[in-house]
């Protein structure tokens, strides 16, 4: 059977963009899968600051931009499509990927599909998504100039997002369920380096989002004392973590008990031939460098992959 190219990348956010830069450097057909538009979560963040080689912070979609057209210089193909799954075969047949519209097939598949943001799943969340509920400062900040939000969350990505909207907020309120943030000290530095402008709400969930056409409030409670209260705000902002883009490998690959794919050392996943790069795999630390990191061991290792598959159909 033949295939479509040598390797499928699912996804093109800096895990899937690296794989394709390494993959046609050596000289494999790659093609690459995204649903929407190219850079992922990455491409969303304002201001990054820990990417080696910039001694300014840069754009996310900059960067990812700037991957992208390395791809494409290399001689990667883009292609926006919708994966429905992946039906592996053994070699020398290539694993087929199901598409919205059809198949593909590559003997090689990256998956690296990425994460989104995880919702907190309380009363109002549904109902008032996108009337004032939002996952990303950077493309709603500037609706809440001069308002009061609410951020929940205490990572890297709740305090940079609250960075972002204190260029637009009268007041942001933190919500975090412990007593001390996650995020990296520098980034605590310059959030409270705005003085009043910025509280925390220490030990403390939210329990449900108020407001009939739009937000209007969030009740809360105190994890500690058990003490309820009601913030007054315009807007919430979700950073709790993220849930992998991994459904439509489930039952096909193995995966961890939250959906994250298992892979080795050389990002190899259950199936021979398919491997997992980037967020969407299971990993100790999810960064825009460890996703490249990723996307390169995974390339590579589909070539060293493809390379062994050649010299035994040469062999037999």
């Amino acid at each position: 059977m033949n295939a479509d190219a040598d390797v499928l990348v699912i996804g093109a956010g800096p895990a899937g963009l690296t794989s394709a830069i390494y993959a046609r450097r050596a000289g494999l057909a790659t093609t690459v899968l995204e649903k929407l538009v190219p850079g992922g979560q990455a491409a969303l963040t304002d201001a990054v600051e820990n990417y080696p080689g910039f001694t300014e912070p840069v754009q996310g979609m900059q960067l990812t931009e700037a991957m992208r057209q390395q791809a494409e210089g290399f001689g990667a193909a883009f292609r926006t499509a919708e994966v429905q799954g992946l039906d592996p075969s053994s070699p020398p047949d290539p694993h087929a990927v199901r598409l919205k519209d059809g198949a593909l097939r590559a003997q090689a598949v990256i998956i690296a599909s990425g994460a989104r943001h995880r919702r907190l799943g309380i009363p109002g969340e549904d109902r008032l998504w996108g009337r004032g509920i939002s996952c990303c400062a950077q493309c709603d900040g500037m609706f809440y100039r001069g308002k009061r939000v609410v951020v929940i969350g205490g990572g890297d990505t709740a305090v940079k997002e609250s960075l972002f909207l204190t260029r637009f907020a009268e007041a942001i309120t933190l919500v975090h369920r412990r007593d001390r943030l996650r995020a990296a000290q520098a980034l605590q530095d310059k959030l409270f380096a705005h003085g009043d402008r910025v509280q925390v709400a220490w030990n403390t969930v939210a329990e449900e989002i108020l407001g009939e056409k739009g937000v209007q409030g969030l009740r809360v409670r105190n994890v500690r004392t058990g003490a309820e209260e009601t913030l007054t705000c315009d807007g919430v902002f979700i950073y709790v973590g993220f849930t992998p883009n991994t459904e439509a490998f489930r039952g096909t690959v193995e995966m961890d008990e939250k959906g994250y794919v298992v892979t080795d050392e050389t990002m190899a996943t259950s199936v021979p031939g398919v491997f997992a790069a980037g967020d969407c795999r299971r990993k100790l630390f999810r960064q825009i460098v460890t996703a490249c990191g990723d996307g390169a061991t995974a390339a590579f290792a589909a070539e060293q992959f493809l390379e062994a598959q050649r010299t035994e159909e040469a062999d037999a």
